[in-house]
């Protein structure tokens, strides 16, 4: 990551495209500060930390606040990196039709593509290759307070020090005239390491702004004393939330941070200035919500709204429609005067898309399929509205019900390799099929990010999403691609659908939708009548599937090889709905970003008599655990809005790296037979 040198945007915006952008403070992917010039023997560098392209897509992406060492700072927005991108001879892009196609319609761009992370390796340990490559990062917040004296200050304020080449954990803003606390003028002033500044501001259409302390010492008005007050943060009891207090040391005003929570925050503080500090640019026309406080290491700062896809081998009507696309953005308006001469066309395309292998039939379909007009801007409207996000996990679905052709068969293309696994006599009658991925590949696209609310708390998410790019139309966005294996089991639908007619008419399912609507009225911030709460509750078959995932996920874990954290669940759980048939099945996998993927562990796990033997211990270790009677017996009663049973970190909750649910919709009644309860589907396990 490199950091320009930041500065507090206090310059006269300019309108660029859909954002009003602060000409103030230009960013550079090196970064300003390795650029200035030396002072005594050594520069400051650029690079500040690293992390792993999961983590910055899932957890650091941009708009995000990342922890370092000493100070925080912010990935920028990703029209700081395409200067970095201009830098390379070519740009590498991830091949997910499927998935990218999503991607345009949730971002409204008919060109997006897919890019990797901006890292390249070293071939040589000394080489100074791939040293331009990293993901451009601004400091903040930009208020810092010294961990001597407590004074509290802007960035420009603090001397910044980086200049070892290999520890970029010693990166650090200083105080260099720090007195202490008791203020003594006559000690010798020492240098003292600063510390971000903890508050912050945040609305529920995801944008983020500084604190401002100083009119909030001052009550909305300026000091009578210093043009520029001294200001201090006194807290005494770190870690507590808002408990520190602002003084002025330029005029003795002191206030308290905790008049900025609860009922009193509406009354205190500032309207919503429509800030998005990642993309250095404030929305036109400000924003008429009201600002939140919130702290910089809250988990509800930043909630990543990604799309992923397991790619599946693709129909021939797949192929014409992603090479016709290729075309159409290499060529763009240039089409139309080729498109009449193939032998031409061949030649122009040479170098920028593969066509070599088309017979003049198929490229003739192609071309005709690339000049085609763009779907209309309101048809894309109307399929963004009633898009669900099951609709990426169908094709899936659809092509795991196939059997393989042979015993084992092998899609280089989609890098998909399936085998068919024999039924165990002793496998539990429930579990209708048994598929061995030995291969598969994993691509994972950011398409932007909410605050305050989860995508599934969000009414209108398109319209919450936070943009990645100042750009109306953004020309691509970050993804990662990796590689794995997988255990693919089906249930018997049959057998689940009329366990879950069962299931709608018991109290423990009518407690637990009582408990969804709780929980969803409490962390809903828009209208509530925008959304009703049952339709974002998932179905009892989902529920079953979700705990026999988690279940399996832990029994598996001791013998595979891989530590439960490195195994994920992809679910496919839902009910009969229009055109799409009812699916009860799920997929354990572990995947790795590097192209050879993993070690196969998993997969030899599936074989009939191991499988059998997984199963069934998964399913007698669920029968109990450590918190028995209170976890085999917890359900939700009003005022308690908990999205779980009979499941705790004892028995069934999986790290956040494996369930894609956050450990929500969980309950071993569902799955078995416990004491008090018969309405398990596999009934009692002895």
């Amino acid at each position: 990551m490199a950091i320009p040198r930041g500065g507090l945007m206090t310059a006269e915006p300019v309108t660029t495209s859909r954002f009003v952008y602060n000409a103030s403070a230009p960013v550079d992917p090196l970064g300003d500060v390795e650029k200035e010039a030396e002072k005594g023997t050594k520069r400051n560098r650029a690079k500040v930390g690293s992390g792993r392209p999961s983590s910055l897509l899932y957890t650091y992406g941009p708009g995000a606040i990342m922890d370092l060492p000493q100070f925080t700072v912010m990935p920028a927005g990703l029209d700081d990196w395409d200067r970095i991108w201009r830098r390379r001879d070519g740009i590498p892009q991830i091949r997910a039709p499927r998935l990218r196609d999503v991607v345009r319609m949730l971002l409204r761009s008919p060109d997006v593509q897919l890019r990797p992370f901006p890292w390249q390796a070293k071939r040589i340990s000394m080489s100074n290759e791939g040293n331009d490559l990293g993901v451009p990062s601004r400091v903040f917040p930009q208020w810092l307070r010294c961990t001597g004296c407590d004074m509290l200050g802007s960035l420009a304020q603090f001397d910044y020090t980086n200049t070892h080449p290999y520890r970029t954990d010693l990166a650090c803003f200083e105080h260099t005239r720090c007195t202490g606390r008791r203020g003594d003028k006559n000690r010798k002033a020492a240098r003292r390491t600063a510390v971000p500044a903890r508050y912050l501001l945040a609305c529920v259409d995801g944008h983020l702004d500084e604190f401002p302390y100083d009119l909030w010492t001052h009550r909305g008005k300026l000091c009578d004393q210093a043009e520029f007050p001294l200001l201090k943060m006194v807290d005494r009891t770190a870690g507590r939330g808002a408990t520190a207090t602002i003084e002025c040391a330029s005029c003795g005003l002191k206030r308290p941070m905790n008049e900025a929570q609860g009922e009193r925050a509406a009354l205190t503080l500032p309207r919503c200035r429509g800030r998005h500090p990642h993309l250095d640019a404030f929305e036109p026309g400000g924003c008429p919500n009201e600002t939140r406080l919130i702290l910089v290491g809250a988990s509800n700062l930043w909630f990543p709204a990604t799309q992923s896809i397991i790619v599946m081998p693709e129909s021939q009507q797949e192929k014409v429609s992603d090479l016709a696309d290729q075309i159409r953005i290499a060529l763009g308006n240039k089409l139309a005067k080729y498109r009449d001469d193939l032998d031409v066309l061949r030649d122009v395309l040479d170098g920028k898309v593969d066509v070599t292998m088309l017979s003049d039939d198929v490229l003739t379909q192609v071309v005709t399929a690339a000049s085609a007009p763009l779907v209309p801007p309101e048809d894309q409207e109307e399929r963004l509205r009633t898009w669900d996000p099951v609709d990426l996990l169908v094709p899936e679905w659809r092509y795991l019900l196939r059997d393989p052709l042979g015993a084992r068969h092998e899609d280089e293309a989609s890098g998909l390799t399936l085998s068919k696994r024999e039924r165990d006599p002793q496998l539990r009658p429930e579990i209708a099929r048994v598929l061995a991925v030995e291969r598969l590949r994993k691509v994972n696209a950011l398409v932007g990010f909410t605050r305050i609310d989860a995508m599934d708390r969000a009414g209108d998410l398109p319209r919450r999403l936070v943009p990645l790019t100042r750009a109306a139309r953004p020309a691509w966005t970050v993804a990662t691609e990796d590689r794995g294996e997988g255990i693919f089991l089906q249930l018997d639908e049959q057998k689940v659908a009329a366990w879950e007619g069962r299931i709608y008419d018991t109290d423990l399912w009518r407690a637990h939708r009582d408990a969804h609507r709780l929980n969803f009225g409490r962390r809903f911030s828009e209208t509530a009548e925008l959304v009703h709460p049952d339709t974002r509750l998932k179905p009892p078959r989902y529920w079953l599937v979700h705990t026999l995932a988690h279940v399996l996920i832990r029994e598996l874990a001791m013998t595979c090889g891989y530590a439960a954290a490195s195994l994920s669940e992809r679910l496919y759980a839902w009910p009969e709905a229009d055109e799409r048939a009812a699916a009860v099945g799920l997929l354990i996998c572990t995947t790795a970003s590097d192209s050879d993927g993993t070690l196969g562990g998993l997969v030899q796990l599936s074989e009939p008599a191991r499988l059998q033997r997984v199963v069934s211990g998964a399913l007698y270790r669920a029968t109990r655990c450590s918190s028995d009677p209170i976890c085999a017996m917890r359900t939700p009663q009003d005022p308690e809005d908990f999205l779980h049973g009979a499941a705790c970190h004892c028995c069934v909750m999986a790290s956040e790296t494996s369930c894609e649910r956050a450990n929500r919709f969980l309950d071993r009644r569902f799955l078995i037979d416990l004491p008090g309860s018969s309405v398990g589907f596999f009934g009692r396990v002895e």
